[in-house]
């Protein structure tokens, strides 16, 4: 069997960032060190991060007095702040940069006196978190039908930002319909989306062209990695969502010359190790890596634990 890897694959630099707060907090501050929600969508990454000692909850009501606290990736919205700041909690903000980039886009263009739309899927951390960072009212569109159905007049000003987890090619035929909608209409530069995601797609896409099935590896709940898989789909290839080794199926790859092995941005590299080990089960493996983008954005890590060296860190793809 041929094993061809998706590049790029696995965690990004947000990703990155947000695992190295907690470890480097936990390694200056000591156990324990407690998140508001996961930290990213990676159940693995979240137990090997609870063993060291870091407690995940969804409430800061659930975090004692005076204790280390981190935001995760996803960021949080101001109330949130405001209730950390309230309890004197010390906090260090785990939002992924490009996160922030859109809610102070968001921000901007509410101060501009424009109606704001946001992109992206209801329920999802950082669209709560992105709301509520904005001051006045944001509506949430999901689907093409949502912006043309708005109930907004079409010689409003209007301003659209999305979530970073949706990429150019999922958010086109929307940003389109609310162009035809609204005249008056500004929104980010597409340079301004999320790099991982539009780099992890694409890279899917273009394996699709060589492979017979796809497996990608990620968290149900992760919303970039369900993406990939429905990119899987959508070019005809059965492609499977599974969290490591030990969810692949004889079924999946029977019968399969060639299999594409991706990751999503929270999927430590690890994970798709220990699926090319449990294709090995099946038979030899002949490993090859797709040609695609290299990624080498890296972002600051908060002033106080920026001096800290983890004591082991989760490899990136």
């Amino acid at each position: 069997m041929r094993v061809i890897l998706a590049q790029p694959r696995g965690f990004c630099a947000g990703v990155v960032r947000a695992i190295e707060i907690v470890e480097r907090a936990l390694q200056k501050y000591g156990p324990p060190v407690y998140v508001r929600h996961e930290i990213v969508h990676n159940k693995r990454v979240v137990e090997t991060l609870k063993a060291k000692g870091a407690r995940f909850v969804e409430n800061l009501s659930e975090i004692p007095p005076n204790a280390v606290t981190v935001f995760s990736a996803h960021g949080v919205s101001r109330s949130v702040q405001e209730e950390a700041a309230k309890r004197g909690l010390p906090v260090l903000d785990a939002t992924c940069p490009l996160v922030t980039k859109v809610h102070n886009q968001g921000k901007r263009y509410v101060r501009q006196g424009r109606v704001l739309i946001l992109i992206g899927h209801a329920g999802h951390p950082e669209v709560e978190g992105t709301m509520g960072q904005v001051s006045g009212p944001v509506l949430l569109v999901q689907t093409e039908k949502d912006a043309e159905t708005l109930n907004i007049p079409p010689n409003t000003p209007v301003a659209y930002i999305t979530q970073t987890t949706l990429s150019v090619d999922d958010t086109r035929g929307i940003i389109a319909a609310l162009q035809r909608r609204f005249p008056d209409i500004e929104g980010p530069e597409t340079r301004d989306i999320c790099y991982a995601t539009q780099n992890r797609q694409s890279a899917v896409r273009k394996l699709s062209a060589l492979v017979d099935v796809i497996l990608v590896v990620g968290a149900k709940n992760s919303s970039n990695s369900n993406r990939l898989r429905e990119i899987g789909e959508e070019a005809g290839k059965p492609t499977y969502l599974i969290a490591d080794g030990s969810e692949l199926m004889p079924e999946f790859v029977r019968g399969a010359r060639v299999v594409g092995l991706t990751a999503g941005a929270s999927a430590p590299e690890v994970l798709v190790e220990e699926v090319i080990d449990a294709l090995r089960r099946f038979g030899p493996v002949e490993i090859s890596t797709l040609d695609g983008r290299e990624e080498t954005v890296q972002f600051r890590l908060p002033a106080e634990i920026a001096d800290v060296t983890p004591v082991d860190a989760f490899g990136r793809a």
